[in-house]
C-alpha cells in the first residue's frame, strides 16, 4: 500500500523539479536594457530594482579553445603560459619568478533542498561542478620564453585552497574553512610538511573561496570571506564573520572583522601610491540585469558596505527582513563600479607591469562573467586607470585588456579568474574553464 502511495508522490515531485529546473535553465527573456559600461565607473547609473521571482539564468556553456586564444588589446599579444591544469583559480608570484597556482574547486555543497540541487546543476553547467584537485602547483619558466616548461605539485591534500601569501619563509594558504601555514624556502618544488592551522574560517554554503594577503610589514594577514547566501535568506545567524574581510594576527592566532557588508569579496591588492588595501566584490543577484554593479573599493577599517540591507552606499534592498534603516547613515559607498553581474575576482596593480604607457597606473581586474544577466556581462580582463592621487580616474570607464572568452553563439571557451603581474612585467590570467594560464605582454 505504502509503495503504491510513494510512487505517484515521487513521480509528482520529480516532474515538479524538472519543470522548475527547465523553467530556470531555459528562460529566454532578457533582463537588461543598459550597456555593461553604463554601470561602470565612479558614478554608475544605478537602476530601480526588478525583482525576479524566477531568476534569469544565462550561464555560458563551456567549450574548448581548440587553436584559438583570447584577444589582447592593440599593441599587446597573448600566449599560453601553462596548459592542462585542473580548474586553475588563483596565483601568486614567488621572489625567484616561479608562479604558484591553486588548482581548486568548490567543496561539496550541502543538498538541503531543491534550490541547492538546482544550484549544483548550474555550477556543473558552468564547468565548476567537478571534484576539487585541492593542490597548489608550482610553475617555472626556466628559459624566460614566457612559457612554463616545468611544473611540480608543491602542496596537496588541501581543502578547496584559494589565496596564498608568502611572508619570509612561511607560506600561508586560505582553505575554504581555515587559514593554514607551511614552511617554504626559495626554490622549493615540494613541501612535505603538514599544514599548520592558524585560525578557523567560516565555511559551507555559498561563496567558498577565501583569499589572503599580508600587509607590507608582514605582521597582519587579511582574509576574504563571502556570504553564505544571496541576501541573508538562509538566516543571518549563518553570516557571522562572513561577507567580510578579517584581519588575522598570525603571532597570536587571533582575528577580528576588519570591514563588513561586503557580499562576496575576492581579490586583494595594495595600491602603490597611497598604500591602501583594495578588494573586488560580487554584489547580489535577482533584482534585474542592470544592477546593482559589482565593484572594487578601498577597504577602510571598520567600514560597513551595506550587505545585505542595501547596496552602492544606501539603495535599500526591500527583500531583506528584518529591515535595518538605522544602518544607512553608517553605510560606505564603494569607490568604483565594474558593471552589473560581471563577477570580479582577481585584481593586480600595474606597479611592475610593462605593457606600455596606457597601462602604467591602474589595476588589472579579472571579470569571471555573469550568470544572472542576459545578455551576458564580464568574461574578460579589464584595466581601471588610476590617477596620481591613488584613486580611479573619475571620468574613465574600464578598458578591455583581454577579451574573446565567449564565442559568437555565447559559449565560454574560458573564464578569467586570478590575475597577477609576472617577474618580466607581463600579466598572467588564470582561466578556470579553459584550464590554462594566459600571458599578456607587449
Amino acid at each position: 500500500m505504502f509503495a503504491r502511495i510513494r510512487r505517484p508522490l515521487i513521480f509528482a515531485v520529480a516532474v515538479l523539479a524538472a519543470l522548475v529546473i527547465g523553467l530556470i535553465l531555459y528562460t529566454g527573456r532578457d533582463n537588461a536594457r543598459l550597456a555593461e559600461t553604463d554601470l561602470a565607473g565612479v558614478k554608475p547609473s544605478i537602476q530601480p530594482p526588478a525583482t525576479e521571482l524566477v531568476p534569469v539564468i544565462n550561464i555560458a556553456e563551456p567549450t574548448d579553445w581548440g587553436n584559438e586564444t583570447p584577444k589582447a588589446a592593440p599593441g599587446l599579444k597573448v600566449t599560453a603560459f601553462a596548459t592542462g591544469l585542473d580548474h586553475p583559480r588563483w596565483m601568486t608570484l614567488l621572489p625567484n619568478g616561479d608562479v604558484l597556482v591553486a588548482e581548486t574547486n568548490a567543496p561539496p555543497r550541502p543538498q538541503t533542498g531543491l534550490v541547492d540541487r538546482i544550484m549544483g546543476l548550474l555550477f556543473a553547467r558552468a564547468g565548476a561542478g567537478g571534484k576539487s584537485a585541492n593542490r597548489i602547483t608550482l610553475l617555472r619558466d626556466r628559459d624566460g620564453d614566457g612559457r612554463a616548461e616545468t611544473r611540480s605539485v608543491l602542496v596537496e591534500g588541501l581543502n578547496s585552497p584559494f589565496g596564498m601569501a608568502l611572508v619570509g619563509d612561511r607560506l600561508y594558504v586560505a582553505n575554504t574553512d581555515a587559514l593554514v601555514v607551511l614552511p617554504y624556502r626559495t626554490g622549493d618544488t615540494r613541501i612535505t610538511a603538514r599544514p599548520e592551522k592558524v585560525v578557523d574560517l567560516p565555511g559551507g554554503y555559498n561563496h567558498w573561496a577565501r583569499n589572503v594577503i599580508a600587509d607590507p610589514a608582514g605582521k597582519r594577514l587579511y582574509v576574504t570571506v563571502g556570504s553564505a547566501s544571496n541576501i541573508g535568506e538562509r538566516g543571518l545567524e549563518l553570516e557571522e564573520r562572513r561577507a567580510a574581510i578579517l584581519e588575522v594576527d598570525p603571532a597570536t592566532r587571533s582575528q577580528r572583522i576588519y570591514a563588513s557588508g561586503l557580499r562576496n569579496p575576492n581579490g586583494l591588492a595594495w595600491e602603490p601610491i597611497k598604500g591602501g588595501l583594495w578588494t573586488t566584490v560580487n554584489e547580489r543577484d535577482m533584482i534585474g540585469g542592470d544592477g546593482p554593479p559589482d565593484y572594487m573599493t578601498k577597504v577602510e577599517f571598520g567600514a560597513f558596505y551595506g550587505w545585505p540591507w542595501s547596496y552602492w552606499g544606501g539603495y535599500v534592498d526591500k527583500r531583506v527582513r528584518p529591515e535595518r534603516p538605522d544602518l544607512l547613515e553608517y553605510t560606505k559607498r564603494p569607490d568604483y563600479a565594474l558593471g552589473p553581474h560581471v563577477a570580479p575576482l582577481g585584481i593586480a596593480f600595474a606597479t611592475s607591469a610593462d605593457l606600455g604607457p596606457d597601462y602604467e597606473n591602474g589595476a588589472f581586474v579579472g571579470l569571471h562573467g555573469s550568470w544572472n544577466r542576459k545578455p551576458a556581462s564580464g568574461y574578460k580582463v579589464v584595466f581601471v586607470p588610476f590617477g596620481a592621487d591613488g584613486w580611479p580616474v573619475k571620468d574613465r570607464k574600464p578598458i578591455d585588456l583581454l577579451t574573446g572568452f565567449l564565442t559568437k553563439d555565447g559559449k565560454a571557451r574560458g573564464r578569467p579568474a586570478g590575475v597577477i603581474v609576472d617577474g618580466k612585467g607581463a600579466v598572467l590570467v588564470a582561466d578556470d574553464v579553459g584550464n590554462r594560464i594566459w600571458r599578456v605582454s607587449r
